[in-house]
């Protein structure tokens, strides 16, 4: 069998060429009436010709997957290394307690885009840096890794070309504070290349002081990158047609942001071609007796993660300060999983009832199933010390053929070969669509965690991994533990790009 790594492109490459001369015709079926997700429907002619009797050698495949574990925690490759896109997210520019729920999803969608964008090789920088310190802090707490900032950016000069542009006859005196005026944006709606997408209702911009920083914060973050090198890169990183700039914003931010784009490319003839909007949906709580806040949102998933801690643990546990970061970062599992388990086009709604432990669809069992492989590699550890188990042999030297048990070829097939493919399919966008918005498949790595913990869980329960300490055990014993470094090694990629850190134990 030919070296490298597998996957769907590999897969169907070997399947066409197997097929012979003509036009290769595949289906990849994904409705779950029809096949189970990523089962391909392929000629019989095709697949005898390829696996002999129709089937994989099932050892052959353990052997080459788990003995390059690490190849299968990369994304597939760095196709779009040298691509600069510019993540803005206004609602970073509000104090944490007037930060809505809706707000809430878009930054947490935003964070975990960067993260799936950098892994792919694209050069991403965040705006705006966020001045406020209490908002700092409260994303430090939800682990979103946004830059901060302790100046706002110069806009004078966008204040005088503003003023260049308003009417002569405009009576200044009688305009709000902080307000310098109004410009037309009819002209650039009714373009050509700026139509499609945008309200048709948009005419009047009111352009104030505040709105002028943010676009001079635009301006800068386009024109001055980190100093480093852009392999790639077709047109040098000053270039601001070579980036795309990516608005996320809730759906009652959007009109807002429409008229920005429209006054950045009135003001600036150099401002990007390439503007896109990702407009997440409403989020709603269910039998809510008041509306949440994000802080208030957090506060609460917090007190409902103590007290099932508290159930389960009793209260020395939870009150001991060394679990005091174990709980936060149970609690940011749970609020990220809420808010990008469903598609961000999507109306999302939570509820405030008391969570569960025990779930199978939450952040908090993902993070469980985490610790419990933590705890079985600590286990193997301990009793290697003792001398009970040998240490680990190479991994040449494993007998895969011992891997007979359904649950494992599940794990290998459904969790660790379609990873890489997953972290491409997480980081795609749209870039060349026409048109304004553009959708983003951030939920695709909660599912696939969720489903993972899911099939390990079904697989831990049933099967004993650390056996007898008896040697003719030992061979199928370092053969499953192998095939779990893979899961462990998928899972902690998985939860990387959420901003969650492994836990060792609950």
């Amino acid at each position: 069998m030919a070296t490298g790594r597998l996957g769907i492109g590999e897969t169907l490459g070997a399947l066409n060429a197997a097929l012979g001369p003509g036009n290769p015709v595949w289906f990849k079926e994904t409705h779950a009436q029809h096949l189970r997700v990523r089962d391909f429907l392929a000629p019989r002619r095709a697949l005898e010709a390829r696996f002999g009797e129709g089937q994989l050698q099932r050892p052959v495949v353990f052997e080459r997957v788990l003995s390059a574990v690490d190849s299968y925690a990369t994304p597939d490759s760095l196709a779009s290394q040298g691509l600069r896109i510019l993540l803005h997210c206004p609602a970073l520019r509000c104090s944490p307690g007037a930060l809505r729920l809706s707000q809430l999803r878009v930054v947490i969608v935003a964070d975990h885009l960067a993260r799936a964008l950098r892994s792919q090789g694209v050069c991403v920088r965040l705006v705006p840096a966020v001045q406020d310190p209490h908002l700092s802090t409260f994303l430090q707490k939800l682990r979103v890794d946004w830059p901060t900032s302790s100046e706002r950016a110069s806009s004078e000069i966008l204040r005088n070309l503003v003023l260049s542009k308003l009417p002569t006859a405009h009576n200044q005196e009688t305009l709000p504070p902080g307000v310098l005026g109004s410009l037309g944006l009819k002209e650039l709606v009714e373009q050509q290349g700026y139509r499609a997408g945008y309200d048709p209702n948009l005419d009047k911009c009111l352009v104030t002081e505040d709105l002028l920083c943010v676009l001079a914060e635009l301006q800068e973050a386009v024109w001055c990158w980190p100093k480093g090198n852009y392999p790639g890169l077709a047109r040098p990183p000053n270039d601001p047609h070579s980036c795309m700039v990516i608005h996320l914003v809730s759906c009652e931010e959007e009109f807002q942001q429409q008229k920005l784009d429209l006054l950045w490319w009135k003001l600036d003839d150099q401002a990007p071609l390439r503007q896109k909007h990702l407009v997440c949906g409403p989020v709603k709580v269910a039998v809510a007796p008041r509306t949440l806040t994000a802080l208030q949102y957090y506060e609460l998933r917090h007190a409902q993660v103590c007290k099932a801690s508290t159930v389960k643990h009793g209260d020395s546990r939870v009150q001991d300060p060394a679990w005091t970061e174990i709980l936060e970062v149970l609690t940011v599992a749970t609020i990220k999983f809420e808010m990008l388990s469903t598609a961000p086009q999507g109306q999302l709604l939570l509820s405030d009832s008391s969570i569960s432990t025990k779930g199978t669809k939450s952040g908090i069992f993902v993070m469980y199933n985490c610790a419990r492989l933590a705890t079985l590699f600590e286990g193997y550890k301990r009793n290697v010390e003792q001398g009970l188990y040998p240490t680990f042999p190479s991994v040449k030297s494993l007998d895969f053929s011992l891997l007979h048990d359904e649950g494992e070829w599940l794990l290998l097939f459904n969790s660790v070969l379609p990873f890489p493919h997953l972290l491409s399919q997480t980081a795609g966008l749209t870039c060349t669509s026409p048109g304004l918005h553009i959708s983003a498949r951030t939920e695709t790595v909660c599912k696939f965690l969720v489903q993972l913990s899911m099939d390990f869980s079904s697989y831990y329960n049933r099967v004993h991994i650390l056996g007898e300490p008896r040697p003719h055990l030992f061979g199928q014993m370092f053969a499953r533990l192998q095939l779990l470094r893979a899961i462990r090694e998928v899972l902690h990629a998985g939860l990387a790009l959420l901003g969650l850190p492994p836990l060792s134990h609950i």
